[in-house]
């Protein structure tokens, strides 16, 4: 391990882009893949390493969707988002909001009640018991149309439940123009929650124009089309509209080719507040730790640097301000003591 490899394990952290069931460990998808025997997900650890390699975006969520089909009651959901925050903890990530879609578990007949317990039982016993504090993006499945929009837009309105901080959009691009969820995000953004949709991570810039101008978005998630369009990567510096930044998933569905030619240098190089994040990160055979190893090799850091990478997390972040200089000073303290 490098020096700055070991710098960034023990580096405070912030993730503002990592879905609920794509954090799914190996360990665990197994174990509920033996519980549901049926599923067509593999219960053999080994076996889901090639189960996770994809072959476009499409493909990735045909698996995705495979694995949410195990979360099938409200333990399920509990066990998976406790252990995802045990998972967090091992990599020092002190805060994360987490991108959860109701709509997948609710569908399948776990009552919108018993979900949102389960989460939020799973959020309280992790920030006392492992020092994680989670937050919640729900987040419309894009694939499953309008009626998952209302879906989503009613379980956040009529429970409002603590953690809840933002609401999204994600899934396929090509295909679900984001102009027909403004309604739905307008309801949420009425009810004091942050827009965060995908967009121009498979399709190009005016995708992220759109989530722009009809949902209002305040970070755009992946983003990496937007280097095509230098106005808008203009606009986005202008405006410190972040981008959330997925350099493996980037590669992994074939959004970008391969890593040398990722675009996180043309984002930081036009002044856009970028973040780094792990998006699905057993799926894909990463960690957070990795994607700012990787980042820091891309944009050429050294350690002050991944630090202030770590920052602009807590800055994107909706945390209070309170809690973000709280956060911000920890990462100060870490890399002056590394200094030392």
């Amino acid at each position: 391990m490098s020096d700055l490899d070991a710098f960034i394990v023990g580096l405070p952290k912030a993730e503002l882009h990592v879905h609920h069931v794509g954090s799914a460990s190996p360990r665990i998808v197994s174990e509920l893949a033996a519980r549901h025997p049926d599923s067509t997900v593999p219960a053999d650890p080994e076996a889901l390493a090639d189960y996770f390699t994809f072959r476009d975006f499409a493909h990735f969520i045909d698996v995705y969707l495979s694995v949410v089909e195990l979360i099938r009651d409200a333990e399920d959901v509990r066990l998976l988002t406790y252990e995802i925050a045990r998972d967090m903890a091992r990599q020092n990530i002190r805060y994360a909001e987490l991108t959860v879609t109701p709509f997948s578990s609710t569908r399948r007949g776990i009552p919108d009640a018993a979900f949102v317990e389960a989460i939020e039982d799973a959020r309280k016993s992790a920030e006392s018991e492992l020092g994680v504090i989670l937050r919640w993006c729900f987040d419309i499945p894009g694939e499953a149309g309008l009626e998952s929009a209302e879906e989503t837009a009613r379980i956040a309105c009529e429970l409002q439940p603590e953690g809840l901080v933002s609401f999204g959009l994600g899934g396929p691009e090509i295909g679900v123009p984001r102009p027909q969820f403004k309604p739905y995000f307008d309801r949420a953004i009425a009810l004091g929650l942050h827009s965060v949709p995908h967009a121009g991570e498979t399709t190009g810039p005016e995708t992220v124009w759109d989530a722009l101008t009809h949902l209002r978005a305040e970070r755009i998630g992946h983003g990496t089309s937007s280097v095509k369009d230098p106005e808008l990567l203009a606009h986005l510096a202008e405006h410190r509209i972040p981008l959330e930044v997925c350099p493996t998933s980037n590669i992994a569905t074939r959004a970008v080719r391969t890593l040398e030619e990722h675009p996180i240098r043309q984002m930081v190089d036009a002044g856009v507040l970028v973040t780094v994040n792990s998006d699905d990160p057993p799926m894909f055979g990463t960690d957070l730790n990795t994607e700012y190893g990787i980042a820091a090799r891309l944009l050429g850091l050294d350690t002050d640097g991944v630090a202030g990478l770590a920052k602009n997390a807590v800055t994107a972040s909706f945390m209070d301000t309170t809690a973000k200089a709280r956060l911000a000073a920890e990462i100060d303290a870490y890399a002056a003591s590394w200094r030392g």
